[in-house]
């Protein structure tokens, strides 16, 4: 999908579900917050540094969790309570999927930056930096929540969504840590095809 029209996409589904959130209004800006910041970063970088098509289409999908997440909030999401009902869980775990897109998302990001800006090859030391650095990203957004929990105190219940788990902190990191390892191992090969047509286009 040409940029313009991907771009046009998720600025759609941002109003859509923003209209008229069913979470409170601090809730859905900080759970869209990544969004927002993503296409200020777009807009000022996509010609000097053109990104993948892969690297684009992901992005757009983890928008849409993003925003179904805030709309929401990610403990009353409809499909994981579905879930939740349908396989007798114990509670709502479209946080889970939230935060395995926070690792697997960002991987390919990662990884086609240090492919164009270092001199790091393809490798299994490649795979293991990118890794770690979603890893230290999972890590600081939960700082983000610690500290807005303690500036906030009760207004950020619904951004921490624990929904009681006193190892809510522990789980999220390991889902993004899991769905990082994942992007690598499973789309690697794809993001080196769109990152071959993205540097002929611009060369």
């Amino acid at each position: 999908m040409p940029l313009p029209w991907l771009i046009s996409l998720i600025v759609a589904v941002q109003i859509a579900l923003g209209i008229a959130p069913k979470a409170d209004r601090f809730t859905w800006a900080m759970e869209n917050a990544p969004v927002w910041l993503g296409l200020v970063v777009l807009a000022f970088t996509h010609k000097k540094f053109p990104l993948s098509a892969l690297c684009l289409h992901l992005f757009a999908i983890h928008s849409v969790i993003l925003a179904v997440g805030g709309h929401y909030t990610y403990a009353k999401v409809p499909l994981g309570e579905w879930a939740r009902d349908a396989f007798g869980l114990a509670r709502n775990h479209y946080d889970r999927l939230g935060h395995f897109a926070q690792g697997f998302v960002p991987a390919v990001f990662v990884r086609e930056l240090l492919l164009r800006t270092s001199p790091l090859p393809r490798g299994k030391w490649l795979a293991f930096l990118v890794v770690c650095v979603c890893l230290a990203f999972s890590a600081g957004y939960e700082f983000v929540e610690w500290w807005t929990a303690l500036l906030t105190g009760d207004a950020a219940t619904d951004f921490l969504g624990t929904q009681g788990d006193p190892w809510d902190t522990q789980w999220d990191m390991f889902f993004a840590l899991v769905g990082a390892i994942c992007s690598v191992t499973l789309l690697s090969r794809w993001h080196d095809v769109s990152l071959k047509k993205v540097l002929r286009s611009a060369a």
